[in-house]
């Protein structure tokens, strides 16, 4: 039911009735702001259809059902991670071929890792705790005597039977099971290439050159854009394009925080139990900083 009510909220705010609900008067409110504002004499507005997309994608995964194969998780990551950049684009508002892509991976490569820092929670799901948030897989490294309720694991089962992996031995032996860090390392290795083509994307751009490759997405819904354009300043398209670059690189920002998981998860060897990869990240804020200052991600 609950994600009836969120399409409902989100009809009724765009329509212009928002219940009376926080969510439902915040976005009204944003979309009554950025109807004010004009792109190539059109009036800027958020993508409905992906909201509701959005919800969609959240409500099949409800029960955690598994990925069949990694291209579908990737989608997965497109329909939710994704959306929600191209959402903060549009709020800009920014509509651009370039940074849409750039976003697109980038919010592969988080979604993916989502999933993934989720397995131990989901494969050894804590005993409920109205008390404290604080998970409780101290037996998910060797064993399972003390969980209480049957998990899943959320790998691809087409990187799992590639590397042999069995959901009842990774419930059973949690990390010892045989073939689960190549699995874990296959799935994140995917994240890990989607950082890498943005990044160079981003640096495609940033040299006057072409972004690398076609956007798979262009040309469907919420993925209008004008044409090319003379850039500000005599610059043509190339001009153009670094200036949506600078404006859009706070959107990108979600990158920075993947890298470090990932980084931290090579070093554990794609030991996905690991205590350390469910630690506050402490060198995040600088990482942010400087990333954000030389626009690097």
């Amino acid at each position: 039911m609950r994600y009836q009510f969120f399409r409902d909220l989100i009809t009724s705010s765009f329509a212009h009735r928002p219940p009376n609900h926080p969510l439902a008067i915040l976005l009204s409110s944003s979309l009554h702001s950025l109807s004010h504002r004009r792109h190539h004499q059109a009036p800027v507005t958020l993508s409905k259809t992906r909201f509701l997309r959005l919800i969609t994608a959240r409500e099949a995964r409800a029960l955690n059902p598994p990925y069949p194969t990694l291209s579908d998780l990737e989608a997965y990551a497109e329909s939710t991670y994704s959306a929600l950049l191209y959402l903060t684009l549009q709020s800009l508002p920014l509509y651009s071929l370039a940074a849409d892509h750039i976003a697109s991976h980038v919010g592969k490569a988080a979604g993916i890792v989502a999933v993934v820092r989720g397995i131990p929670l989901l494969a050894f799901p804590p005993p409920p705790n109205h008390h404290s948030n604080a998970p409780n897989l101290a037996s998910a490294g060797g064993g399972v005597s003390g969980r209480q309720q049957q998990g899943v694991v959320t790998l691809p089962l087409d990187v799992m039977a590639e590397a042999g992996v069995r959901e009842e031995d990774v419930l059973r032996q949690g990390a010892e099971a045989m073939g689960l860090r190549d699995a874990v390392f296959q799935v994140a290795t995917r994240a890990s290439d989607h950082l890498i083509t943005a990044r160079q994307m981003l640096k495609n751009v940033r040299e006057g050159r072409d972004v690398g490759h076609e956007f798979e997405h262009e040309g469907e819904e919420g993925h209008d854009y004008y044409g090319d354009r003379e850039g500000i300043g005599g610059g043509g398209k190339s001009g153009q394009q670094k200036q949506e670059m600078e404006r859009a690189f706070g959107v990108f920002m979600p990158a920075v925080s993947t890298e470090l998981w990932l980084q931290r998860l090579e070093r554990l060897d794609f030991d996905v139990f690991r205590e350390e990869l469910r630690r506050r990240e402490w060198r995040l804020p600088w990482k942010a900083w400087l990333a954000y200052r030389k626009r690097l991600f």
